[in-house]
Parts: C-alpha cells; structure tokens; sequence
C-alpha cells in the first residue's frame, strides 16, 4: 500500500522547483552577458537609443547651421556632443565643408582656430560689407607695432618686461596698441614676483594672417632674427639721443 504524502512534503517540493527555476534564470543571465562582453566594441550608437531628427536632418547640415548661429569659434568636441558623432567623425565633416566652401563661389568661408571652427566671410569681399555694416577701422600697424605683435606670436605667452627687453624700448603704447585692434590679450599672469600680464595673440589675429594657429606661423630666418635685433637697436639709440637732447634744452 503507497504511503500517503504530508501536504508539508508537497510545499518542499514546489520551493524546490522554484529554486530551480531561479538558479537556471541566473545562468541564461550571466551566459548573455558573457556573450555581450565577447562582442567586439563600436562606437556607433544603439539604434533604439539614437535620437529621432526630423526629415531631412544630417549631421553636416547640423554642423553647420551652429557655426551660423553661433558667430564666434565652436570647438570640435562641442560640435560633436551636438550632432551625436565622433570628433574623428564630425572633423571629417569640417574638412569637407572647408574644400566645399574654398572650391565654390561663396562669400563664406570655414577657419579651423586652435582646435575651433568659425564661419567668416571672405577677405575679398570685405569692401562690399562695409557698404551695409558698420566696422570698427582697419588696424594701422606701424613698423613699431607690427615689430611688437611678431615678438609676442612668437614668444607667447610673453610679458611686457620680456617684449621690452627684447625690443631695448618702452612697449606700452604698442602693446595697447594690438590690445585696442583685438590682435593681443591678456592670456593670463607669471608666478613670479609682482605677478605680471602675460600677453598672447587672438582669434582675430589668427584670422587676420590665415592661419589656424600659432603653430603655423612661418620659421624666423637667421637674417630676419638679426633684422629684428638691428631695428631695436637702433630704436635705442634714437630713444637716447632725443633724451639727451631734451636734457641740453632743460639745462639751457
């Protein structure tokens, strides 16, 4: 005769079964994440989790309707996090427009600034421009000031005490000379005795000479290293001759 089971051995059985079923859950969970981990990694984004642009949207067409809005630079990695592509990918994007921009007829055109991008309008068409907007006047750069502006591009970051040593004069009035054309700025101060400015080139100044940055700025030549050293000295020695003879007209 089968011996009848207590309702207590049913209940065992079914947390048993229950176990089971739980421990074979977690195995078919860590089996999937094994297999996520094998997968070979990309950098392109899951599609479910891509955001959804309208019609016609593109990453180029993005790209450039913020450097329209924006006016000033827009640095690479912030035009990427816009757009949601790589900055590998949305330079690839830059280079393309700027040889778009260069080949067409176009007033506009695309400068990389230091690891920026800004829309600007084309040097040669600056006389039409002037004709509806109003602008600040065109930078005069004297010898002396374009002597000054070439020590600070090259030695920058560089303070007024190290400009007028290289230079034997007085640099203020062409210092804030470059300041006022928006050529130079303060860049920051020396951690030394006194704390002085240090001075650098612009945005302005790097659009001005078509280059992308400091880092493309021609080698000096050994003739011209010695040109710059002939000049202030010679501006030196007029600086002491016009003293001296102000000091005669004072003694006299």
């Amino acid at each position: 005769m089968e011996e009848q089971r207590q309702p207590a051995e049913y209940k065992a059985d079914e947390i048993r079964a229950d176990e089971l079923q739980t421990e074979e859950l977690r195995t078919d969970e860590l089996q999937t994440e094994e297999l996520r981990a094998d997968e070979p990694h990309t950098d392109e984004p899951d599609p479910e989790e891509a955001v959804q642009h309208p019609e016609g949207w593109t990453e180029a067409g993005a790209i450039e309707a913020v450097l329209f809005s924006a006016g000033d630079p827009v640095s690479l990695d912030r035009l990427a996090a816009v757009t949601g592509c790589t900055p590998a990918a949305a330079k690839r994007i830059l280079e393309h427009m700027q040889q778009r921009y260069a080949a067409e007829e176009s007033g506009i055109m695309l400068l990389e600034l230091e690891n920026s991008w800004q829309l600007c309008t084309k040097q040669q068409y600056f006389e039409t421009l002037i004709q509806i907007a109003s602008h600040p006047p065109k930078p005069h750069l004297t010898e002396v000031v374009m002597e000054t502006l070439s020590i600070i591009a090259y030695k920058q970051p560089v303070t007024k005490a190290e400009i007028e040593r290289i230079r034997g004069v007085k640099s203020d009035h062409a210092v804030n000379k470059l300041i006022e054309y928006d050529l130079v700025r303060e860049v920051g101060r020396l951690d030394a005795p006194g704390r002085p400015i240090l001075f650098g080139t612009t945005d302005q100044f790097l659009r001005n000479f078509g280059i992308s940055s400091s880092a493309d700025l021609p080698e000096l030549s050994a003739v011209e290293k010695e040109d710059f050293r002939m000049e202030a000295e010679a501006e030196l020695a007029a600086g002491e001759t016009a003293a001296a003879a102000e000091q005669i007209r004072v003694d006299v």
